[in-house]
């Protein structure tokens, strides 16, 4: 009925109420070729961290059409921009998609409108980060293991450093639910171990934003009181990175990453990023794209999801959490080239040439 309420507000606009919900029982004559077919609305959240338009995106779409050649896919993108998310997000529940796989800009910001879904009997399935409200389905990383990586990474760099190092930590937009487990992973390996001269929330994961605190940092520790850097994701590092760069700091220090984006594993081998953590977008992507279908069909997630996770409002829904990889230097060409992510051609630019030799990346 729902699918069929939608199919006629579009092509009956002038039609009365009352005759448009009868015309949805007189039989498919009346009804728009491919009319009933599931949609399902794919909000992203921004396009600064690279991995949403050229990763999840399109992976997200290619799943759904493998598993629902006749759904229909929309895919929008917030910029970054809360007030945009949640207009994205009234337009799908207007038009009356099927499913919503949505990756939040800011998860308490978008709880109205999850409820406002659920009301209109939409699912919604939460993507890489949980979101407020009573969402269908959860697709993620374990958040917690991902700084667990990163600290204990950026301890294994420091080497003699350690204890007696002192760090700056430069987490995530403490908005997103996924940087406060990433930080308290990080903190759990690293409290205790090494001295936190400066921490800073970045919000919106701008890399402008990381350049800036770390040469608030730079300024109040001093150029050579720097051992290492938790970034928590690549642009956080690219920031970092283009700071100490641009302060003289050298040689310079570890640094911390996720995402696995390219120039991140390019940074890697050239030597100014100790490591990144890869989350095979694929299987993320896959088992978000079957909930969602599942969802849009009216179908128990249960058959997807592998366990069940609480959310903001304390209620068990079905989830996926896969595992993330840490990568350096030395496995890039074991996890990011053999599974396909990129090519040893795309990583190894001829500026690179010698360090890929020195690497195996040949």
């Amino acid at each position: 009925m729902k699918a069929c309420i939608r199919d006629v507000a579009i092509a009956l606009t002038a039609v009365s109420t009352a005759v448009a919900l009868a015309a949805c029982g007189s039989g498919a004559e009346n009804a728009s070729p491919g009319g009933n077919a599931p949609q399902i609305g794919v909000l992203l959240p921004d396009a600064n961290t690279a991995r949403w338009e050229t990763q999840d995106g399109p992976f997200l779409e290619k799943k759904i059409k493998e598993l629902c050649a006749d759904c229909t896919v929309e895919q929008v993108n917030a910029r970054n921009d809360v007030a945009t998310q949640q207009a994205q997000m009234d337009s799908m529940i207007t038009k009356g998609v099927d499913a919503i796989v949505l990756v939040a800009v800011d998860a308490k910001s978008l709880g109205p409108e999850v409820r406002k879904a659920h009301e209109a009997n939409i699912p919604v399935i939460a993507y890489d980060r949980l979101a407020e409200g009573p969402i269908s389905g959860y697709v993620s990383f374990d958040g917690e293991e991902v700084g667990r990586l990163q600290g204990r990474a950026l301890l294994k760099a420091m080497g003699d450093e350690v204890p007696g190092a002192q760090i700056v930590m430069m987490n995530g937009d403490p908005s997103d639910p996924n940087a406060v487990s990433f930080k308290k992973g990080a903190l759990s390996v690293l409290n205790g171990r090494v001295k936190i001269g400066k921490a800073y929330d970045t919000l919106q994961w701008r890399a402008e934003a990381a350049h800036m605190n770390m040469s608030g940092a730079i300024a109040a520790l001093g150029v050579d009181n720097i051992d290492g850097v938790y970034a928590a994701n690549d642009s956080l590092a690219a920031g970092s990175i283009s700071s100490l760069k641009a302060n003289k700091v050298n040689p310079l220090p570890p640094v911390t990453g996720q995402d696995a984006e390219l120039g991140a594993v390019r940074r890697i081998v050239g030597g100014s990023q100790y490591m990144t953590v890869y989350k095979p977008f694929g299987p993320e992507a896959s088992a978000g794209g079957a909930m969602a279908v599942a969802a849009a069909r009216g179908e128990s997630l249960d058959r997807v999801a592998t366990s069940k996770v609480r959310t903001p409002s304390v209620k068990a829904v079905p989830a996926v959490l896969l595992t993330p990889v840490s990568v350096t230097v030395a496995n890039i060409k074991d996890t990011l080239v053999r599974d396909g992510v990129y090519t040893i051609q795309q990583i190894c630019t001829p500026q690179l040439k010698a360090a890929c030799d020195k690497a195996g990346l040949t």
